[in-house]
């Protein structure tokens, strides 16, 4: 069975890996064209000028200046950034960034959740900062640089974190331990979805009971606990369409369904499409 392109982090100076790019000097007199794929590792990318096209999970996010782009492993996305783009894309995996505190922890989970910020002029001048002064110390290697780099994406977190904080501010202020359920279940469905498809499921790896845990995603994003589970099943099920070529049933047995037809009769109701239509249309 076909997978899909998984690109791995290449070896760095580090003994975990890390690595960061000037994309204005690799992108002087060449676009940067990157067809549907998937990381094992983060990708963060800091844009000060650019324009292009990038796609998230077939989702559409604008590419412009005074932009930050962070995909978690596992998602797919399609980026083209055109020749005369500067800023900066820093990849780390999960070995490298590791948390000192549960704060950072928490800090980093609420982070990664969000593909796409986007700030006003003086705001984005400090987070761009960040980028050069973890590049210079990348490209430098003074003494100490593996441990300054950390402490700047700690700074760099908490300064995503901020902004989420004051959008969240802006619209309504959710309850916190609801929030934070609400994460960790986001969290699961993307590692679980292909063995645990029943809210009981769920509900029980959170320790809270499935009418607790529905009442908590309807309120924050209203829509049913099993609405999630199934949006969730549909994404993985078009990365596999859209960017393998596997038969149908190939991907039905993937995504842990034991007759095909009843994926095909899951997918159709859900999209209004038979996966091969949708394939044929998309692709």
């Amino acid at each position: 069975m076909q997978e899909i392109t998984i690109r791995k982090i290449k070896e760095s100076h580090f003994p975990a890996s890390f690595d960061i790019i000037n994309l204005g000097d690799l992108l002087v007199d060449i676009n940067m064209e990157e067809g549907l794929h998937r990381h094992d590792f983060f990708f963060l990318m800091v844009l000060e000028e650019a324009s292009g096209k990038h796609h998230i999970d077939f989702n559409s996010f604008s590419i412009a200046s005074n932009t930050i782009f962070f995909i978690r492993p596992g998602q797919v996305h399609e980026l083209i950034l055109e020749q005369g783009s500067k800023g900066y894309l820093i990849t780390f995996d999960a070995n490298f960034y590791s948390f000192s505190s549960n704060q950072e922890k928490e800090v980093f989970r609420k982070v990664i959740q969000h593909n796409y910020y986007n700030f006003d002029n003086e705001k984005f001048e400090a987070v761009l900062s960040i980028f050069k002064y973890i590049f210079n110390e990348f490209t430098q290697k003074k003494t100490g640089y593996k441990e300054v780099i950390k402490a700047n994406l700690n700074v760099l977190f908490i300064e995503l974190m901020r902004d989420i904080m004051k959008n969240n501010t802006q619209k309504k202020q959710n309850d916190p331990y609801e929030q934070e359920l609400l994460e960790k279940f986001v969290q699961l469905l993307e590692s679980k979805i292909c063995t645990n498809k029943q809210v009981t499921e769920y509900s029980k790896m959170l320790h809270i009971t499935p009418y607790k845990l529905n009442a908590i995603t309807k309120k924050m994003f209203g829509k049913t606990s099993s609405q999630l589970i199934n949006e969730q099943i549909i994404l993985e099920a078009k990365r596999l369409l859209l960017a393998t070529s596997n038969q149908i049933n190939e991907i039905a047995f993937k995504l842990c369904y034991e007759d095909p037809a009843y994926f095909i009769r899951f997918f159709k109701r859900n999209t209004g499409y038979t996966p091969q239509v949708f394939r044929q249309n998309f692709k």
